[in-house]
């Protein structure tokens, strides 16, 4: 066996085991901020919890798309029509994660409208 106390980024504490110097970093993106901001609060209920420490949500800048479109099919090109897509994003750090936080992590239900990527 080895005598190290670090086997595969896993380290033991006592009785909970953390990843050794990890950081786990989700990004949140979706067009309605209340879902966004809704789903980093269970994010980090779920986070905190678990033992783990959490940096953020940290709001990042609001990409807007905007298009411009002539509202008649055929002539009056001066008259137009302008839409915008708002795509509101959030940032959460967490910083030395234990096993059990990947794993509720892995189990929570986050609404559909949300993009979710997560960068180890």
């Amino acid at each position: 066996m080895d005598s190290h106390p670090q086997h595969s980024g896993i380290a033991r504490e006592g009785n909970e085991a953390t990843m050794a110097g990890q950081k786990i970093r989700i990004r949140l993106k979706a067009y309605d901020h209340e879902v966004v901001d809704s789903s980093a609060r269970k994010i980090v209920e779920t986070v905190t919890r678990t033992g783990a420490q959490v940096a953020g949500p940290v709001p990042l800048p609001t990409e807007i798309n905007r298009y411009c479109v002539i509202r008649s099919p055929h002539k009056y090109k001066d008259s137009r029509e302008h839409f915008e897509m708002r795509t509101h994003k959030r940032l959460i750090d967490i910083i030395d994660p234990t096993p059990k936080t990947v794993d509720s992590l892995m189990r929570l239900d986050l609404p559909a409208g949300v993009d979710i990527e997560i960068k180890l």
